[in-house]
């Protein structure tokens, strides 16, 4: 569904425009409702439509608490959580929390990944993939044909 990476502007507001290409998407598919959350392993925050996020907040919520990583994951994921509504020019405001979170400035960057978005700070982004990763592929990654 969502694909491709797009640099853009965040206002002094904190309002940022999503592209008008994934506009019509989220306007069809979730009446122009996104959630906003922190991401669990990077300083970025990822951004679903409405519909998905409701898909995967029972996955969330089914965690076991007693588990501290999957403890954290739900801290992060659900008390970071915002429902916002993109206005009539394709604009929303992104929660001062997560602007902190994620250490977004001015210069960001929108990062299609399939069902969901990634919102990086621009700088933040262009060093995470300019990095080496040494984390070994995950054995079905091993098996694709690119």
């Amino acid at each position: 569904m969502f694909q491709g990476s797009h640099n853009i502007n965040m206002d002094a507001k904190g309002r940022l425009a999503i592209p008008a290409k994934h506009r019509d998407v989220l306007a069809a598919t979730c009446c122009s409702r996104i959630v906003m959350t922190a991401h669990t392993q990077d300083r970025c925050v990822l951004v679903y439509p409405e519909t998905e996020w409701q898909n995967i907040l029972p996955k969330i919520e089914a965690l076991p608490t007693f588990n501290r990583a999957a403890l954290r994951a739900q801290r992060l994921l659900i008390g970071y959580a915002s429902t916002l509504e993109l206005d009539g020019n394709g604009r929303v405001l992104v929660p001062p929390t997560l602007r902190e979170y994620g250490q977004l400035g001015k210069k960001l960057m929108l990062v299609g990944l399939g069902k969901k978005f990634e919102l990086w700070d621009e700088e933040a982004w262009l060093t995470s993939v300019a990095e080496s990763d040494d984390d070994e592929l995950p054995a079905d990654m091993l098996s694709l044909s690119l």
